[in-house]
């Protein structure tokens, strides 16, 4: 992966770089997963007789039993310490009205990565609402790694060479870097 170049032109900025071909078929392997699993939780809600007369989407109530949906897809009130309430009521009914769109959001951006990724690899080149997208869904897959690697605050930083998921760690560094480089790009002058 090279770095994300900034270019100026009339018709906005640009952001360029290039990935050799291993780093492209990764990247669409990891989106294609990643789409895959949206669209499972997507089709597990239940169906619901008044999204088919008001034609409002709605989604699931119940948050995902997989760790990865659960970071990507998190409760949207989290108990308070001092409260009494309990929060499973509210998360229901946030979750049931607003998941549909955000797993919308995340796959359309995961789309637009895919759309925009090199096939084979190569040089590229985003306009800025490419590269939002591209910063979204790399954060998505970082995120969703990072479940699966228990990533934390205090690491892990590297994993033995002979543990089964030290190449998983290594992509997921890549992916930060990727992610990095990118938003320093998009934050460069104006």
């Amino acid at each position: 992966m090279r770095k994300w170049k900034r270019v100026d032109t009339a018709d906005g900025p640009r952001f360029r770089s290039g990935l050799d071909s291993h780093e492209a078929a990764l990247l669409k392997n990891l989106v294609v997963s990643m789409i895959g699993l949206l669209d499972e939780r997507e089709s597990s809600a239940p169906a619901d007789e008044l999204e088919k007369i008001t034609g409002i989407k709605t989604g699931n109530s119940e948050p995902p039993d997989n760790a990865t949906l659960q970071r990507l897809l998190p409760d949207f009130s989290k108990p308070d310490d001092n409260a009494d309430e309990p929060t499973d009521s509210l998360n229901a009914a946030l979750r049931s009205l607003h998941e549909p769109a955000i797993i919308d959001t995340k796959r359309l951006a995961a789309q637009q990565l895919l759309d925009t990724l090199p096939d084979g690899g190569g040089k590229f080149e985003l306009t800025e609402d490419a590269a939002h997208a591209w910063v979204a869904a790399v954060n998505d897959l970082r995120l969703a790694l990072g479940t699966m690697l228990d990533i934390g605050p205090d690491g892990p930083d590297r994993l033995p060479d002979d543990h089964p998921l030290a190449p998983h760690l290594d992509v997921y560094q890549w992916l930060t870097v990727l992610q990095e480089y990118l938003v320093v790009a998009l934050m460069g002058s104006r």
